[in-house]
């Protein structure tokens, strides 16, 4: 019997998420408290997949420290260096040791798709074709691949095209069997000198391959921007259910599902969530306001918060206004002084947004 098995694509450079990434990588970045990419790994392993290998580029040491071998995950890793974000059909091109003659499915590290993707691979194994592909009905099509259908079969892929045939955008997730390596030895690199996965797919189809689909009926995200990350961070929340293992005082009120790791301290606050807050946090007289993630070690005083992920160490103190909308990195201060002179100061990375009202 033919295996299967998973390449995750955990490379690229995150443009889209500076500062953030320039310290840090875009799959390990976390919502509701839990890095991207795990996400990715566990809906895998649900799909009943444990072979993966990860695709690393410039952050491929922070990837590993996270990851490991996979064992806590329940699955085993091998990593495969890409020497530069060169296309997911090069991705591909180059895990060939790793499939062999298995048929895999390619994951996107930066997706996430809330139902997870057991339904698409059983739905593969079972038909068996060359290529399926996962789709969804976007509104804005032309910021995607789109893809043009005839019956239950793909006819014709365009990379963002502007004027869209249809608003069935390909979801970051592919399926195929080892022909795919005909099409990434044979396709050009595109524009952006990169060998592009529609490229390749759409090679199969003009060869008269089996290449199927799937329209995803559930939400799906690519976590790239700052507002899908936030959007991302809100899905996960509302499905969480309340659990307090920290300790939480008898001054504070709580309102809608709130999850304290063990650990954290809240003193006279309130909390109205759905919001998780990590282990060894220390909340005082603050206001956490719904879809807000806090991660470990941060210290909240005096400020009011919400709609927002702040990560780990990072200390929110005596703010006046309310922050909300915001991706807060780690060992961050964002502190208010009342001593005069009264000032703005400032230490802010490339590409680092700040919005005074």
């Amino acid at each position: 019997m033919v295996d299967t098995k998973a390449l995750i694509l955990s490379g690229g450079k995150g443009t889209r998420l500076r500062p953030i990434t320039h310290t840090s990588a875009k799959q390990l970045v976390p919502v509701a408290n839990k890095p991207i990419l795990f996400y990715g790994i566990e809906a895998i392993r649900e799909a009943g997949i444990t072979d993966i290998g990860i695709i690393v580029g410039d952050t491929a040491g922070e990837i590993k420290t996270a990851v490991g071998d996979g064992s806590k995950f329940g699955v085993t890793t091998t990593y495969i260096q890409q020497e530069a974000p060169l296309g997911l059909a090069h991705a591909v091109k180059i895990a060939q040791d790793f499939v062999g003659k298995d048929r895999f499915i390619v994951y996107l590290g930066d997706n996430l798709i809330i139902d997870g993707i057991k339904d698409f691979v059983h739905r593969f194994e079972a038909n068996s074709p060359d290529c399926q592909i996962l789709l969804a009905h976007v509104p804005n099509p032309e910021n995607f691949g789109v893809a043009e259908l005839s019956g239950d079969r793909v006819v014709k892929l365009v990379e963002k095209p502007k004027q869209p045939k249809t608003d069935l955008a390909l979801v970051g997730v592919y399926m195929f069997d080892e022909s795919v390596f005909e099409a990434t030895d044979n396709i050009k690199p595109s524009w952006r000198d990169e060998l592009e996965i529609t490229d390749a797919i759409q090679y199969l189809i003009e060869k008269g391959s089996d290449v199927q689909f799937q329209i995803i009926g559930g939400w799906w995200k690519d976590t790239g921007k700052l507002e899908d990350m936030l959007e991302a961070n809100r899905m996960l929340l509302e499905r969480l259910t309340t659990r307090i293992d920290g300790e939480v005082d008898d001054k504070c009120k709580m309102d809608g599902v709130v999850i304290v790791e063990k650990g954290a301290k809240i003193t006279n606050c309130t909390l109205r969530g759905p919001l998780v807050i990590g282990e060894g946090a220390t909340i005082t007289d603050s206001y956490i306001g719904p879809f807000t993630s806090i991660n470990y070690g941060v210290e909240i005083r005096g400020s009011e918060i919400e709609h927002s992920i702040v990560l780990e160490n990072s200390r929110i103190v005596n703010v006046g206004g309310r922050i909300e909308s915001s991706l807060v990195g780690k060992n961050v201060l964002i502190e208010k002084r009342a001593k005069p002179p009264r000032a703005y100061r400032f230490m802010v990375g490339d590409y680092g947004q700040i919005e005074l009202q």
